[in-house]
């Protein structure tokens, strides 16, 4: 029952409900996500810290950056239900939609220095 619970305060929290409506459609590095979010650095990695810490996220090295990918590992039984249900969950969501179509036109060479 404990991962559970852990991956549903994981949940939780809008801000980490918007990162990963955004990487389900493609890999992000913190920059990227700050940009679309406007929140501070610090506060996208923390975000990213819980959501890898309980397995819903997995870092990838991608020349000098690190990009963020929805786990498609089975971390515990309830993460590959749980994402395959988001997905087609707050697809209409006003925000949820701005920042999908932010995604789309941010570009880590301009942003990330």
């Amino acid at each position: 029952m404990r991962d559970l619970v852990n991956v549903l305060r994981a949940l939780a929290d809008p801000m980490r409900l918007r990162i990963l409506k955004m990487l389900e459609k493609k890999r992000m590095c913190v920059c990227e996500l700050t940009a679309v979010l406007k929140i501070k650095q610090s506060s996208v990695s923390h975000h990213l810290r819980i959501l890898k810490d309980i397995g819903l996220v997995n870092d990838v090295r991608n020349g000098m950056w690190i990009d963020y990918e929805l786990s498609r590992e089975k971390y515990n039984e309830y993460i590959p239900e749980l994402l395959k249900v988001l997905s087609g969950w707050l697809n209409n969501d006003s925000k949820i939609f701005e920042d999908l179509r932010l995604a789309k036109k941010v570009n880590r060479n301009e942003i990330c220095k």
